[in-house]
């Protein structure tokens, strides 16, 4: 029996790919792979890693998701930086919904060597 592949769009199987991160059991690489990991944690409802993995001076103290949202996609169209050579990165990505989408600039540092999400704006709008 095949597991279904990863919200975050790669072939892999949740589990081998944003489960990893999810659990602690790796350490996203890159600024896209953090990126993708929050899009998953969003699917999955998984609050503690989304502030786990959110900036310290960024960070709300808490995060309530809206369980009736319903994730539908995510199209990563392009980066910057970001990479093991990096310290800062940003991605730009479309994560779709039922009804309609989010387009987002995201904005990634490295504190104690691990990336985490800083903040994004919103392109056009």
């Amino acid at each position: 029996m095949t597991s279904p592949s990863c919200p975050c769009g790669l072939a892999e199987p949740y589990g081998n790919c944003c489960g990893r991160r999810h659990t602690g059991a790796a350490a996203a690489p890159t600024a896209e792979a953090l990126m993708r990991s929050r899009y998953s944690a969003f699917v999955k409802q998984d609050a503690g890693y989304l502030l786990r993995t959110w900036h310290p001076r960024t960070r709300p103290e808490r995060l309530d998701l809206d369980p009736g949202m319903r994730w539908t996609g995510l199209e990563i169209l392009g980066t910057s930086g970001g990479s093991a050579f990096h310290t800062t990165g940003t991605v730009t990505f479309r994560a779709s919904y039922r009804g309609g989408s989010l387009h987002e600039r995201s904005r990634f540092e490295r504190v104690d060597g691990a990336w985490v999400y800083v903040d994004g704006d919103f392109p056009g709008q």
